[in-house]
Order: C-alpha cells, then sequence, then structure tokens
C-alpha cells in the first residue's frame, strides 16, 4: 500500500493488490470541516485518481472516529466578505464534482456526523455504507443558505423530490437505522465497520473489468433523468466503447475457459 498526502487534510491510500485506492478526509480536529484549503486538496486528489489507469475503484472514509464530515468550514466562512465568498465558491465546488466526477465506481464510508457538504461528499459517490453511529442530513437552511454542494439535485435522485423536499426544508438530522429505511445510505453495517465492509465492496467491484466499470459508470450518470429513447442511446455508446476492448475479449475467453480473467484494461 502507498500513501500520497494532497495538503495537509486529504490523503490518498493506494491498495495496489486490489486496485482500491481510498480518498481519505483528514482534518480530525475540525470533525473535517472543508475550508478552502481541503476543499482545493480534494479536488487536487480526485484529478490524480481519475488519472491514475490502475484504480478501478475509490472508497471515500474520514480519519475521525465520531465523524465523517461535518461540512463546510463555518468558522472560516464566517470571517468571508461577499467578495471572499464569491472567490471561493469555484473552490468549494471543485471538490465535490471532484468526487462525483471520477471515472470509477465510488464507495463512501459513512460513521458519525455526515452532515451539509459531508453528507453531499457522500451522495456524490455512487454507493453508501453507513454504520449504525451515522448521522446524515442537509441542514443548510437553518444557517440562512442552501445545500451548495449538489444536495438539491443529487437527494431527489435518491429519495425522490418529496422526500428530498421534506429533508431540505426541515432541516432535520436522520439517524443511521431512517436513513437506511428511507435509501439515504445503501448498507447499514455494524459500529466501527464502515471502511472495512466499504473496502471489501469495492475489493469485488474492482475485480471486474476496468473497461466496463468505467463504461457502465459513464453510462448511468450521463442516463439519469433523460428519457428512455435518449438514455437507451447513451446506453449504446458506452456499449460500442467496450464490444470490441481487449477486457470484452478476455473476459468472453475466461468465462469459456473457466478461469478468473486477466484484465489488460484497454
Amino acid at each position: 500500500m502507498s500513501e500520497e498526502r494532497f495538503g495537509e487534510f486529504v490523503l490518498v491510500r493506494r491498495h495496489e493488490r486490489g486496485h482500491v485506492a481510498e480518498l481519505v478526509l483528514d482534518r480530525p480536529k475540525a470533525m473535517n470541516a472543508v475550508s478552502t484549503e481541503m476543499a482545493r486538496s480534494i479536488a487536487g486528489a480526485c484529478a490524480a485518481l481519475g488519472e491514475d489507469r490502475d484504480v478501478r475503484a475509490v472508497v471515500l472514509t474520514s480519519s475521525h472516529e465520531r465523524a465523517f464530515c461535518v461540512g463546510a468550514d463555518l468558522k472560516e466562512r464566517n470571517s468571508f466578505s461577499d467578495a471572499d465568498l464569491v472567490r471561493q465558491r469555484p473552490v468549494a465546488r471543485g471538490a465535490y464534482t471532484g468526487v462525483m466526477e471520477l471515472p470509477v465506481p465510488t464507495v463512501a464510508a459513512v460513521h458519525g456526523f455526515a452532515l451539509g457538504g459531508g453528507f453531499e461528499l457522500a451522495l456524490s459517490c455512487d454507493v453508501i455504507v453507513a454504520d449504525r453511529t451515522a448521522v446524515v442530513g442537509l441542514p443548510e437552511v437553518s444557517v440562512g443558505v442552501i445545500p451548495g454542494g449538489g444536495g438539491t439535485q443529487l437527494l431527489p435522485r435518491r429519495v425522490g423530490a418529496a422526500r428530498a423536499a421534506e429533508l431540505i426544508f426541515t432541516a432535520r438530522r436522520v439517524e443511521a437505522a431512517e436513513a437506511r429505511g428511507i435509501g439515504l445510505v445503501d448498507q447499514l453495517v455494524e459500529e466501527g465497520r464502515d471502511r472495512e465492509e466499504a473496502l471489501a465492496l469495492a475489493s469485488r467491484i474492482a475485480a471486474n473489468s476496468p473497461v466496463g466499470l468505467r463504461a457502465a459508470k459513464r453510462a448511468l450518470r450521463l442516463g439519469h433523468g433523460l428519457d428512455l429513447p435518449a438514455g437507451l442511446e447513451v446506453e449504446d455508446a458506452a456499449w460500442r466503447s467496450v464490444a470490441f476492448s481487449g477486457d470484452r475479449a478476455e473476459g468472453v475467453a475466461a468465462f469459456n475457459e473457466k478461469r478468473s480473467p486477466q484484465w489488460p484494461g484497454e
């Protein structure tokens, strides 16, 4: 396993044997509150991971024992002038879009508080694994703003428009059992096992064709919300991008020869 630090507050661990990487939020003294510096580092780490063809799945984790991420750094924001806030906005957006636009499958490992921008980082992932200590929510309207890291768009895609409206308008926090019941998280695991279970899931994902994984994610993301004919065109384009690949040839050969595939990744 190799480690690379992006700024002071973000760590990337690459598990080379399993083709899995961890994107670790590592600002424990502030419960991973996302400052301008941290947002810039998240975006930089995502850019590096997206370009690493050896990485087939990414797990978004936290180094803090009691929190995944409590959202934006409001202490920093309190010192901003209006002009500062305008200048900081593209940097903040870059963190969330960086996670959202990773070309490989992503799994969030959530425990403790995942609030505001912290929950939006998790929502930016494809799958959310949470332990029983998790408390999630988008409380932004309670401090005079709105979810600005994708929450107003990602949440209704998960739970439907009416449920998302209720959660955003009330700013309420949702504990783990209810969160699993209404689809805010995908898997609920025992306390302290969110990272372990997320890594195990990512390893199962990463055993599959890297070409197929990237194409499937692209089709899922680009096709969502389109009408069915348009979505099927997106799918067809993704299919054509893999149909004549080395991975497709190897996958079919391995199936017929009853062996594990050795993906060329092209």
